[in-house]
């Protein structure tokens, strides 16, 4: 069991400026985007502040963000990578089948991955992270590379929105098609 105080930080930059972007495109009435909390199970507290000092997450989370964009419903997770390999183990199988079932509901799944290193940030396509999963239960590689990442789906800022992700979900809505 992970605890909150060695990794609940972790990834916190990335979130907020998430939160702004979907801030902003609440603002603008483009979508409305909902950071999910991670259920923790406090325990031990600060008796003069009653801040909690330790922690133990309560159950698995499903996916970072969900919400709906004009209508359609997304859900999607944020995740950092400092080098150019990402360990598919760090998607989990509940959320794997969280954004399979999402998926087969007609809502649409993705991750943002921001490549630490690199100052980049990329769109991965449900199906995308689901045949590099495939792959690794299946024997094979159990990583992808920055290589294997789609450049065209490249995130950039604009405005206000530093995460400016929908240009790269339309782009997955089109290929649907």
């Amino acid at each position: 069991m992970a605890t909150w105080n060695s990794r609940g930080l972790r990834g916190s930059a990335l979130e907020e400026l998430i939160n702004h972007t979907n801030d902003t495109y609440r603002e603008k009435h483009l979508a409305l985007i909902q950071k999910i909390p991670t259920p923790i199970k406090p325990i031990q507290m600060d008796k003069d502040s009653r801040h909690i000092t330790l922690a133990y997450f309560d159950q698995k989370s499903t996916v970072d963000y969900i919400g709906t964009v004009q209508g359609i419903p997304v859900c999607f997770d944020a995740k950092e990578c400092a080098k150019d390999t990402f360990p598919v183990a760090n998607v989990h199988a509940h959320q794997i089948a969280f954004m399979e079932e999402f998926e087969h509901q007609g809502g649409i799944a993705f991750l943002l991955i921001s490549y630490t290193k690199r100052d980049e940030m990329y769109y991965l396509p449900f199906s995308r992270i689901k045949c590099f999963y495939d792959r690794a239960l299946e024997g094979g590689r159990k990583s992808f590379t920055y290589d294997e990442i789609d450049k065209s789906y490249r995130i950039m800022a604009e405005g206000a929105a530093f995460v400016h992700y929908l240009p790269a979900l339309q782009r997955d809505l089109n290929e649907r098609d």
